[in-house]
């Protein structure tokens, strides 16, 4: 526990270093968030603020778990846990690059529709595609899925446990991704679910896990620093997306992906606002939310960024704390 400890707080003293070095970059490069026109007018004066800052947590996170693996596999001897933090990296990394590729589209080329969505989800789903194989052929950890609160597993045929494993590794990286849009509340979020899922890789003594998660929640705490309000840096897609396959793949690694139902509350309800908004928009010209996601709506209800990131974070913590008594 010891080491974990130290692995997060060197994680997070990297990222603090990274960001004061690549946002100035990003600043001199013109890297800029383009706001939408038919978004917050608030959020209009967020134009030109530095973005693809996932860029920052990804090398963090790359240097980390190298660091790690040279570490495991020279130092403790213990090579089946650096081979398998690999994995967890690349999965990661690999939804951070589909995010990088849309962002640079956006930001640096002035494509403003950035990749197109088939090519966008067909990255996505190249990489989900692969780290399902990966469980279930290389790593071979079974096809069992715990199932919260009844504290007893079920055992899915291995077809049908890759199409559920696909499905929930792209469902949450577009999930994560629709909750970034307000100054800190992904990051937020989400590094509240991540050290849920690395307490509970603790508990369950899954070292690969505990220290993926302990490296990336100390990154997502240093992006922090620079992402609350007001942002000096945004994550962009680069960033979200990573984050999204993060989640995804540790709750997968544990076997735990039902349990997301529960702590991944918030982004849940961000995408659920929008299928909401937009099918009965179709159906009847009409509109539930003042705007969709769920937080431009508290938004335009009155209430400051500051507060729906409170409120959204505070809600998230309870509903990890459930997560963790329904193991």
């Amino acid at each position: 526990m010891e080491f974990q400890v130290k692995v997060l707080f060197l994680s997070f003293l990297l990222t603090t270093i990274l960001s004061f070095i690549i946002i100035p970059i990003l600043r001199r490069r013109k890297v800029g968030q383009m706001e939408r026109d038919d978004g917050p007018e608030s959020h209009l004066k967020k134009q030109g603020t530095p973005t693809m800052g996932g860029i920052i947590i990804i090398l963090s996170m790359m240097i980390i778990c190298i660091g790690l693996y040279i570490y495991y596999t020279k130092v403790r001897l213990e090579p089946t846990i650096a081979k398998n933090i690999l994995p967890l990296l690349i999965a990661s990394v690999g939804f951070g690059f589909i995010g990088l590729m849309d962002d640079f589209k956006k930001v640096v080329l002035k494509n403003t529709k950035g990749l197109s969505p088939s090519a966008k989800m067909l990255g996505l789903l190249v990489v989900a595609v692969g780290y399902a194989l990966y469980l279930t052929n290389v790593l071979k950890i079974g096809t069992d899925l715990y199932l919260p609160f009844f504290k007893t597993s079920i055992i899915l045929p291995t077809w049908l446990y890759l199409l559920f494993a696909i499905f929930v590794m792209l469902a949450t990286t577009n999930a994560i991704n629709l909750t970034d849009g307000i100054d800190g509340l992904s990051s937020s979020v989400t590094t509240i679910i991540l050290t849920c899922l690395t307490v509970i890789a603790i508990i369950f003594d899954c070292k690969e896990v505990t220290l993926f998660g302990s490296a990336l929640s100390g990154a997502c705490l240093g992006f922090l620093l620079f992402n609350l309000y007001p942002s000096k840096v945004m994550m962009g897609d680069t960033g979200s997306l990573m984050l999204g396959g993060a989640v995804a793949a540790m709750a997968l690694y544990l076997k735990m992906p039902l349990l997301l139902v529960i702590i991944a509350l918030i982004p849940i309800l961000e995408t659920l606002s929008v299928m909401i908004q937009v099918a009965h928009f179709k159906r009847t010209g009409n509109r539930i939310f003042k705007m969709a996601p769920l937080h431009h709506h508290f938004e335009l209800s009155g209430w400051k960024e500051n507060k729906v990131v409170s409120v959204f974070s505070m809600i998230t913590l309870m509903v990890c704390i459930i997560g963790l008594l329904a193991i």
